[in-house]
């Protein structure tokens, strides 16, 4: 199970009856690395104050240096030492608050937050999102309404400063946030790593199914990495792990930005990184990018609501695809056989953007995707044009989706100019693992798309690699993990 230690500046402030973890004293684990040459403990750290160069300070600086998960980071010690440094939080969570009081929740000036929750009614979504922002053990939050609600302070609320009601409600909270976090003792005492799987348990078409999960599990399993599956109601949850791989469809407006930005700044190495979440997501950037490198794309333009369509017509030649910057699955595409075609998509799209990129159709009877992890070619998959459509998936009425044939090579077996061009691609957008679609036609390769969150599906991108494709995963992850580690020494 999680090895917990809690860390008091006075054995006042919580008696070691009070709760079955190990309670120490600040002063004591900065002075005794030797303790803990054998352990890997998760650190709450409840130190009166988290001042600059302060003992609770230090005690976070110490704990990420050692190797061992702490809360709060050193960074969010900083964020919420000043008004200034954790403003960027503020429109978000104000958002919140005027949503909360539009639904009749009474208002109240102090929100007293421990472990996400609050015993105040109706602010609890508030203090999950607070708790988001800020992972830190007790938090209050002051609160004007003059004139707009707004919160006008975040503070950290150390444990002798605390009411008897919010100990209370402190010492609960705590119980029930270190025995949800328990895991399989079998799996901890043999795992050197632990790898936090998200999911979407909802979602139709995740980049992975359930079967693949469990046989990455079973993999990482033989490499001692624990792996465990959270959905997207776990953020507070992941910072008990050491790495994080997202197996939901990755977005810039939804949960898994916030998982993947919470990893990274946690330290933890993460697939996908916010980073390339960020690239990967809009076609304009990718356009700039591969063009500046000499990457291969097809005829391609950035188009505004001012641009002369009939020109555009002329210079890409029918058919024109158009496309919005951040669509994704082929939807929010539209092939302009005329120019009329041409006008109508483009004033639907505008709707939703402020431009659109127009491609010169390249037609082929199948997509590269050439997966590459770490800067290097993983596997190679051919995905065939849906039938009697020209992209690799048609989507249909009610949500439905047919797809065209796929078949896996090995990557010494594809062509060598595609496999190169890929991964020349992926090392323009960074680190991490990238699936990159490209055509092969009688002009050359061309890229057509650089996907952060490929599929990885055992009988499909793994068909030919089997369990070797997730061992190359847990591969990545555990190396990045012991160069951490060893930095840390």
């Amino acid at each position: 199970m999680t090895d917990w230690l809690i860390l008091v500046e006075s054995e006042s402030d919580l008696k070691q009856t009070e709760t079955p973890h190990k309670v120490m004293r600040v002063s004591d684990y900065l002075t005794s690395p030797a303790l803990f040459a054998a352990r890997r403990p998760y650190v709450l750290n409840l130190a009166r104050s988290y001042a600059y160069q302060g003992a609770g300070y230090y005690a976070a600086l110490l704990a990420e240096a050692r190797g061992h998960r702490v809360s709060p980071t050193v960074q969010t010690m900083v964020e919420l030492s000043r008004k200034d440094l954790y403003a960027h939080a503020l429109p978000d969570l104000n958002a919140r608050l005027t949503d909360t009081l539009g639904k009749g929740v009474a208002p109240v000036e102090e929100v007293f937050i421990a472990f996400s929750k609050t015993p105040q009614t109706g602010y609890g979504r508030l203090a999950r999102e607070v708790s988001d922002w800020f992972r830190t053990p007790a938090l209050e939050l002051e609160i004007s309404h003059e004139r707009t609600p707004r919160i006008t302070r975040i503070r950290p609320v150390p444990l002798h400063k605390m009411s008897a009601e919010q100990r209370a409600f402190f010492l609960e909270a705590l119980a029930g946030y270190t025995r949800s976090a328990v895991r399989s003792p079998k799996a901890r005492a043999v795992a050197k790593w632990s790898l936090a799987v998200l999911v979407d348990p909802h979602e139709h078409t995740p980049p992975s199914q359930p079967s693949d999960i469990n046989r990455l599990m079973e993999v990482a399993g033989r490499m001692g990495v624990d792996v465990e599956v959270l959905d997207t109601n776990d953020l507070t949850s992941l910072a008990e792990f050491d790495a994080l791989f997202i197996r939901a469809t990755t977005a810039i407006d939804n949960i898994t930005y916030r998982f993947a930005r919470r990893a990274d700044q946690e330290g933890m190495p993460v697939i996908d990184d916010p980073v390339s979440m960020i690239r990967c997501t809009n076609k304009v950037y990718l356009k700039e990018l591969l063009e500046k490198a000499g990457v291969p794309i097809p005829p391609t333009e950035v188009i505004d609501k001012k641009s002369d369509l009939k020109k555009v017509f002329e210079r890409l030649g029918a058919p024109v695809i158009l496309k919005t910057p951040d669509g994704s699955f082929g939807l929010d595409m539209v092939k302009a056989n005329t120019l009329e075609e041409l006008q109508a998509g483009a004033k639907r799209l505008f709707g939703e953007t402020a431009l659109l990129i127009a491609q010169g159709f390249v037609p082929t009877t199948f997509d590269w995707r050439i997966g590459v992890l770490g800067g290097q070619p993983l596997f190679a998959c051919r995905y065939g044009m849906a039938k009697g459509h020209w992209q690799i998936v048609k989507h249909g009425e009610n949500g439905k989706m047919t797809a065209g044939r796929t078949s896996t090579l090995a990557i010494e077996d594809a062509p060598q100019e595609v496999v190169e061009t890929a991964v020349r691609a992926a090392r323009l957008i960074g680190d991490g693992l990238y699936g990159v679609d490209l055509k092969q036609t009688d002009q050359g390769v061309m890229v057509m798309e650089i996907n952060d969150n490929p599929n990885l599906e055992h009988s499909v991108e793994g068909a030919v690699l089997k369990d070797a494709l997730w061992k190359a995963i847990v591969d990545w992850f555990s190396t990045r993990l012991e160069k951490r580690l060893s930095a840390g020494r």
